[in-house]
């Protein structure tokens, strides 16, 4: 009980002090008292929803789900610090994993399952971070402009062949700057600097809109291909729309780069928070994600590929072919995208 005898306030102050410690304490320690787990999400798919309630139905770990765009989500667990109820940080694209394992928002785990369930070339080589699920950064086209034999390399976009026919969305999303990063890294700075001249020289528009609106301008007629990730089409093939569906059938998917080093790949991913008070729980809830029963949900939900592709099952995934894959580690693709940027920039790519 508060001091009522005390005139100064200072016994008061003290006595608030204690309380507001003490509730400190014990909301810091809910999670771990009632079995749950908090996650900071960046997705905001069926598919997810969907394996949280499994996961919690077979494990009984309840999820308390937090979501925003992955800058907000990595500014918060900076700004909360060691303070964060945080114990999972989920997000898309390994450039932004790499952005959180550089803030010193992630912790390194070792789990003999996740090395199992996620290749290499998929993780962080620390183990700060794990892929989830895989996105191909793809050249999509049209069926009724353009034949595949047309088609070869992301390189080959850069051409004057494509002049006035390509569209692609800002070089601020980081889908682009990854891939940029990969150009980089197989190409050297200064090719990569070429194609996207290049590529911005033969944009039919200036860059602007969603993966979805790249799509959406090809079907329209206004370009004969776009750069874009392939889940976005299963999205557009299965909307509530018509015209999205539309939209999907006028377009089709090419995979570069088959005779060199693979079309570009990306991960959307997780980590366990430097913050987290329920380490164990996080680690068993990201295994848990990477299974595969649960990569089954992703590519049938979601129309992401499985982290094992050739594992894939998905009837609409399978209907674009198999492919080869970029086997470089995605981590580089975070090393190297502040250069990405700067490229991008001197490209006039905006």
């Amino acid at each position: 009980m508060l001091n009522k005898r005390s005139t100064n306030g200072v016994v008061v102050q003290k006595n608030i002090s204690w309380i507001a410690l003490s509730l400190l304490i014990l909301v810091s320690g809910i999670s771990a008292m009632t079995n749950e787990i908090n996650v900071y999400s960046h997705r905001h798919y069926d598919s997810d929803r969907i394996l949280f309630s499994r996961f919690t139905k077979e494990t009984g770990i309840k999820i308390n789900v937090i979501k925003g765009s992955a800058d907000q989500l990595i500014q918060r667990l900076i700004s909360e610090g060691k303070n964060s109820p945080a114990d999972v940080l989920l997000t898309v694209d390994s450039g932004r994993l790499y952005r959180a394992k550089e803030a010193g928002i992630l912790q390194p785990v070792e789990s003999n399952i996740l090395k199992r369930n996620v290749p290499e070339v998929m993780r962080d080589p620390e183990g700060f971070w794990y892929g989830m699920t895989v996105r191909a950064r793809v050249i999509v086209y049209s069926k009724e402009r353009v034949k595949p034999a047309e088609l070869s390399t992301y390189e080959d976009l850069a051409k004057p062949y494509w002049k006035g026919r390509i569209v692609a969305r800002s070089s601020s999303n980081i889908y682009n700057q990854s891939l940029m990063a990969s150009i980089i890294a197989a190409n050297g700075s200064d090719k990569a600097l070429v194609w996207a001249q290049g590529v911005r020289e033969n944009m039919a528009r200036a860059p602007r809109g969603s993966d979805r609106d790249q799509a959406r301008a090809v079907a329209s007629g206004l370009a004969d291909v776009a750069i874009m990730n392939t889940y976005y089409l299963g999205i557009l093939a299965n909307s509530s729309d018509v015209a999205d569906r539309e939209v999907a059938k006028k377009v089709d998917v090419f995979f570069p780069n088959q005779n060199g080093r693979g079309a570009h790949i990306n991960v959307s991913g997780g980590g366990i928070t430097a913050s987290s008070k329920n380490k164990n729980s996080a680690i068993k809830f990201l295994e848990f994600l990477t299974s595969e029963k649960s990569q089954k949900t992703f590519a049938n939900v979601n129309y992401e590929y499985p982290l094992k592709i050739e594992t894939n099952r998905s009837k609409l995934l399978n209907s674009w072919g198999s492919f080869k894959a970029d086997t470089m580690n995605l981590s580089i693709l975070g090393t190297k995208n502040l250069e990405a940027v700067k490229l991008f920039d001197i490209a006039g790519w905006e």
